[in-house]
């Protein structure tokens, strides 16, 4: 059914050159917004300014144009809007739900190491790191202002049971979230979220006021955005998602977890593993019309 009012996004991150499946979200999304009649934006998410470049964000706009996708103008870059996630780490500092956790990865190694636990066994999260033993977390406020003032560095981690209370409170019961019906990936329908699996997860940084599930949640809110279409491999980020727009009062999207693509060994496409980009494709003299039929969209 048309849904005039629907916008979706498409936010890539300028770390690399954009591949195969880039090529299937952007036009997931795009596609998707055109059947609901809706919008479509690309959002540029560079809050990680030590690893995102100019020339990739140019990248970016080459290889979304030579698969002839358009949106609309002007482009949000979160490096742009660091004012906007302060002020929601503000809100979330004031309701007492995070705290500044001082502790290396090398310290949280290390002490999970002298508990006498083998490494291999200690809980990790949906996206394989280490879940946090809770080094800083019961420090006097004495003792971390000492810190601070030490000039040590931080990050801001959610304390996630109290924000789930609190949000259950706002709430006035369980945080779901509702999957489209069609979603190419798992159950749809209401969704009941696990930000437990997390632990008490990163959700800024003492030198960048920010985390991809705070900016991600509050550029959403401030566009408008009605529908987000993403990779199944970012399912349970919505479980965290969920928990900040409760607590932060923004609204819900629906949410679409589409497949992904991957070579012949089942392994998903990464920038980090090099894999061949678009731009390489192009070069190749792959056309637009056969990059669809490689990723079968």
């Amino acid at each position: 059914m048309p849904t005039p009012d629907a916008i979706i996004r498409f936010a890539p991150s300028p770390n690399g050159r954009l591949h195969l499946g880039h090529a299937y979200s952007a036009l997931y999304a795009a596609e998707k917004a055109a059947e609901l009649g809706g919008r479509f934006l690309l959002r540029i998410e560079d809050i990680d300014v030590g690893r995102c470049r100019p020339e990739f964000v140019a990248g970016i706009y080459e290889d979304l144009e030579w698969l002839g996708l358009t949106w609309e103008m002007p482009v949000r870059r979160q490096s742009e809007h660091f004012a906007d996630y302060e002020a929601a780490l503000k809100k979330l500092r004031d309701l007492e739900v995070v705290y500044p956790c001082f502790a290396t990865r090398r310290e949280i190694e290390r002490t999970i190491a002298d508990g006498g636990i083998d490494m291999e066994r200690w809980p990790r999260d949906p996206d394989g790191a280490l879940l946090y033993p809770g080094i800083y977390k019961d420090i006097s406020t004495k003792e971390r202002s000492r810190l601070m003032w030490e000039g040590r560095t931080y990050a801001w981690r959610l304390d996630t049971q109290k924000a789930i209370e609190l949000a259950v409170k706002k709430s006035g019961g369980p945080i779901t979230f509702n999957e489209l019906e069609g979603s190419p990936f798992g159950d749809t329908g209401c969704q009941k979220i696990e930000p437990e699996l997390f632990g008490d997860v990163v959700v800024a940084r003492k030198d960048v006021p920010t985390s991809y599930h705070l900016s991600v949640v509050v550029d959403d809110a401030l566009q408008n955005i009605t529908h987000v279409t993403r990779g199944r491999d970012l399912y349970p980020a919505t479980y965290i998602h969920r928990l900040l727009q409760v607590l932060l009062d923004l609204p819900e999207p629906l949410y679409c977890h589409h497949r992904l693509i991957e070579d012949e060994t089942g392994r998903r496409l990464s920038k980090s593993a090099k894999d061949m980009g678009l731009k390489d494709l192009r070069e190749a003299g792959k056309t637009p019309s056969e990059i669809r039929q490689m990723i079968g969209i």
